[in-house]
């Protein structure tokens, strides 16, 4: 038999369940934790590029090409991590899913 939680997320889940099963839903919905764990790093990167440029190429010995390179990667790194951080979400709640159907159906 189901509690009342469980038979909510039932309801829930069938109503959204295509809804965020779309890519672009799933980006939109991991992008805030994507952006609070990029975000550091991207800032950190414009700093060191803003107020000290000679610094950071004498020391590493690359070029100044290379902090755009770096920013770049990390947008990749923060739209990489909200797709799969939801899909792994997604994937969690639609295997609780089936895991309340089939007891609803042997009870």
């Amino acid at each position: 038999m189901l509690n009342e939680r469980e038979k909510q997320f039932l309801q829930y889940w069938e109503q959204n369940r295509e809804f965020e099963s779309r890519f672009i839903t799933k980006l939109a919905k991991g992008l805030p934790m994507a952006i609070m764990f990029g975000l550091p790093i991207i800032l950190s990167v414009i700093v060191v590029r803003i107020f000290f440029p000679e610094w950071y190429t004498k020391i590493s010995q690359t070029t100044p090409g290379m902090m755009i390179t770096a920013i770049i990667a990390v947008i990749g790194l923060v739209l990489f991590y909200a797709y799969f951080r939801m899909h792994y979400k997604w994937e969690m709640n639609e295997q609780l899913y089936l895991e309340l159907k089939a007891k609803e159906r042997k009870a």
